[in-house]
């Protein structure tokens, strides 16, 4: 059966290359946003992992509550410190943020925007708090628009050492890259760059040098994934298939067919 890849750039596609030798394993995501859609972790979860989904935007923690029963949703912004902030919320996007200035510059793009106070976090009481004992947690994936710095100072690398880091390394709605103020903290943990794919940047924990030969070749016909959107769209068709309505309905494209014949060679 084909992988089903439900991530915004493949990402997916990538930790799955790499860990779909481990049977029910474990993921962190940070800003995780809808349960479906441009997720990271939503492959994994159908094939029976779970994990801690941290979205502080209420309306898409209320979706992964709702159709994430067998991950721990957390409604906090995780940081460098614990307390509470003030957040940019950007209804129906994954844009919300605590940085103040990247949030101005979307307002100013017309983005309606709404300000409330937070629970902020730290990583390490994420993991003393919400991991299991002895849980190996197979990937953590960061992407929490401009703060990636922040949320990575506030774990404690020694103690809580994720296989694979996958952090968010542009600018917000660009290309510009953002990793140089935060990628020193991971290689002084003694993580290794694994891949770029022009939006994030995988690392490796250094004992797992195995798991490094799966980032040598970007997302490929190998890898045997559909997009979730394309096999959606196979499952619709063949449900219409199977009801009346295609008898009705293909005498009108058969028609429409001869027709744009009959035009091209009039042409």
């Amino acid at each position: 059966m084909s992988f089903i890849s439900y991530a915004q750039n493949f990402e997916d596609v990538m930790l799955w290359r790499a860990l779909k030798h481990i049977e029910q394993g474990f993921y962190i995501d940070i800003g995780a946003a809808w349960p479906d859609l441009d997720s990271v972790t939503k492959a994994f979860y159908d094939r029976g992992w779970n994990g801690i989904n941290v979205e502080p935007h209420p309306e898409l923690h209320r979706q992964l509550q709702e159709s994430r029963p067998h991950d721990q949703n957390l409604r906090l912004a995780i940081g460098d410190r614990e307390g509470y902030l003030v957040m940019n919320f950007f209804k129906g996007t994954g844009l919300s943020t605590l940085d103040d200035a990247i949030a101005d510059k979307h307002q100013q793009a017309g983005w309606r925007l709404k300000r409330q106070e937070t629970q902020v976090t730290t990583m390490t009481k994420v993991w003393l708090q919400h991991v299991p004992d002895a849980q190996d947690v197979h990937f953590l994936k960061v992407d929490v628009e401009g703060m990636e710095e922040s949320v990575l100072r506030g774990n404690d690398w020694k103690k809580n050492r994720p296989w694979i880091v996958i952090v968010e390394s542009t600018m917000p709605m660009s290309q510009v890259e953002s990793h140089k103020t935060w990628e020193p903290l991971l290689f002084s943990a003694n993580y290794l760059f694994a891949y770029a794919d022009g939006v994030n940047r995988f690392y490796v924990a250094v004992e797992h040098p195995e798991i490094l030969l799966s980032f040598q070749y970007p997302p490929n016909v190998f890898d045997d994934f559909v997009l979730a959107a394309r096999g959606q769209a196979e499952v619709d068709l063949n449900e219409f298939y199977k009801s009346r309505a295609w008898r009705w309905t293909a005498p009108l494209r058969w028609t429409e067919g001869i027709l744009r014949i009959i035009l091209g060679k009039l042409r």
